[in-house]
């Protein structure tokens, strides 16, 4: 996804609702905005996946890692935004997608009447956990699920904002990466898993303003800029830093394209 400069020229505006959280020594965002806003040392820790338990038992089993980091975060921020999760628009980003499973895939493929499962096939394509969160919410709602490079985090926070703008609909914005199995690492490194959402909304929340803008200067993540760098999620951290202080920051986050998205929270 190309996204032009001069659109928008001004900033689109919505409210955060919601935050959900899971990352390395980032057990959840209630949990971990101490160490956010830089009152507690962050120590990194592995990351525990739980079982989606809005799913039911036969999709459940069927969940892979990376979808089950993505319904974590996803349901953390849908729970705190109180908001019925049913009657949430998604947006789901990730410039990995489902990994493992692709991995998986490819290795079947090199081996003579390798065999696909259904199973891994369904869960290979990129809007894998949007559609366990619909089975899991029971929901309808509009759905995009699309990937950005190194980008994804603000590329879909993008399109996120402007479905929230365009329509005056809250949306659940979700972003998640997980790390490449062997030999697939070797060509895309990802340290460890990281996911993030978002319940976005037109009116109430946390004040975000959102702006594109060529020249930018990148916003660091502090003692997290080495999460920051290996995980295309975790580049939403200088956002979750500012947010877990509480008070008025401006963020800019990298695209592709060499330009950058300007965030302003709590203004």
């Amino acid at each position: 996804m190309t996204v032009e400069h001069e659109v928008p020229r001004r900033p689109m505006r919505c409210g955060i609702a919601g935050i959900g959280l899971l990352g390395p020594g980032l057990p959840g965002w209630q949990a971990s905005r101490a160490v956010l806003a830089g009152g507690v040392p962050w120590e990194p820790a592995p990351v525990a996946l739980p079982p989606p338990a809005a799913l039911p038992p036969t999709e459940r089993r069927r969940t892979s890692p990376s979808v089950r980091l993505a319904l974590a975060a996803a349901g953390e921020a849908a729970e705190g935004s109180g908001l019925p999760p049913a009657e949430l628009e998604t947006v789901f980003a990730s410039s990995n997608g489902d990994g493992a499973v692709v991995g998986s895939i490819l290795e079947a493929l090199t081996v003579p009447d390798g065999a696909i499962s259904p199973t891994q096939f369904h869960n290979s394509v990129h809007n894998a956990a949007a559609g366990y969160w619909g089975i899991a919410m029971g929901s309808t709602r509009a759905s995009v699920s699309l990937g950005g490079h190194d980008d994804s985090f603000a590329t879909g926070l993008v399109q996120a904002v402007a479905s929230v703008v365009a329509r005056s609909v809250p949306v659940l914005f979700c972003a998640y990466d997980a790390p490449l199995a062997p030999p697939l690492d070797a060509k895309r490194p990802t340290d460890a898993p990281f996911a993030v959402a978002l319940v976005l909304v037109p009116e109430g929340g946390v004040p975000l303003s959102v702006e594109l803008a060529p020249d930018a200067e990148v916003t660091p993540a502090g003692e997290m800029e080495a999460l920051a760098r290996g995980n295309p999620a975790a580049r939403s951290l200088p956002l979750l830093r500012a947010l877990a202080a509480g008070r008025a920051a401006r963020v800019a986050l990298p695209l592709a394209d060499g330009g950058a998205v300007v965030l302003e929270v709590g203004a």
